[in-house]
């Protein structure tokens, strides 16, 4: 008879092995050439990618990384591999972590779980809010590691948790202690990453599931409407992303009397470049620049207790 045993395959984005030119370049070439992140042509996009966008992005890019790389690595990694580890402690299965682009592979990682006698994948890809350009890059990579395969697992693959009241409690754990420690600020800014309005208009629910966050968070905290907002930031290339845009609402709002800001990135579940650096550092300077007095960043949820405690939930009901 079959015996049944169940292992958990945490995935991320990626992130490049090292702040330097080359890394960056390997990694982003890898990123922006998937189709479920840039669906340009590929005749098209090819030539766009590695003889301009490549070249010239890979060294500006490389030196935001160097500006909030840790002593351990790439803070995502850091910070992935601190969930990893704090998950396997408090679930009976194994557990790896694996990356859509770059390493650790999300295909090493599969291939790590079934050489443990893993016939039951868990998936979980970090990803709260269902996107066509992350969550289902994570199945595309997910197929493409079977294909080698004679046997496959069972799988069962978490599509998002968006609202799920562990993941909100855990949201609004992190909101108190950061109104506890600096105030409440006149507004709580809830910043998403971005994707082209043409994916939705297409069918990625994706705002849908950011603005399901939004709006349990609110009523878990209690706040008043005008006291929250919800914003898309890391826009790429020409075409009309999601709005409003991050960057210009930080640089509009010390204009309508709000001197005071909170910001959190919900649909980033562990700290990297795109909080790091662009909300903790460019977006407080738009803003400050622009007349604010007060601005704090509330960190991604990491590797913290009640983040994990969430984890364990999605994996036990599947299990």
């Amino acid at each position: 008879m079959r015996q049944e045993k169940p292992g958990v395959l945490l995935v991320n984005l990626g992130t490049p092995d090292a702040p330097t030119t080359p890394a960056v370049k390997r990694y982003l070439k890898q990123f922006l050439g998937d189709p479920r992140v840039v669906d340009t042509p590929r005749w098209l996009w090819w030539p766009i990618l590695n003889f301009i966008i490549l070249p010239f992005r890979s060294p500006r890019v490389s030196k935001l990384y160097a500006s909030v790389w840790m002593d351990e690595g790439s803070p995502l990694m850091v910070f992935s591999k601190r969930q990893r580890d704090a998950l396997a402690q408090q679930i009976d299965m194994p557990v790896e972590l694996g990356m859509s682009y770059g390493q650790p592979s999300l295909e090493g990682a599969v291939e790590r779980l079934l050489a443990q006698g893993v016939t039951k994948l868990i998936v979980l890809p970090l990803y709260p809010q269902f996107s066509c350009s992350t969550v289902a890059a994570v199945w595309d990579g997910l197929a493409a590691s079977f294909k080698p395969l004679r046997s496959l697992p069972e799988v069962a693959f978490i599509r998002d948790y968006a609202e799920h009241p562990a993941y909100i409690a855990a949201l609004k754990a992190s909101v108190e202690r950061s109104f506890a420690q600096h105030g409440e600020p006149d507004l709580l800014v809830l910043s998403y990453h971005g994707i082209p309005q043409r994916f939705a208009d297409e069918g990625d629910d994706y705002p849908q599931r950011c603005k399901d966050t939004t709006d349990a968070l609110a009523a878990a905290l209690g706040i008043a409407p005008n006291k929250i907002m919800m914003t898309f930031q890391s826009r790429f290339g020409r075409e009309p992303w999601l709005t409003p845009y991050t960057d210009e609402t930080m640089q509009g709002l010390p204009a309508k009397g709000i001197k005071h800001v909170q910001v959190m990135s919900p649909g980033f579940a562990a700290d990297c470049l795109e909080t790091l650096e662009e909300i903790s550092e460019q977006n407080r300077e738009f803003f400050l620049h622009a007349g604010g007095e007060k601005f704090e960043y509330i960190p991604a949820l990491n590797a913290d207790d009640e983040h994990i405690a969430m984890m364990v939930q999605l994996v036990n009901a599947r299990r």
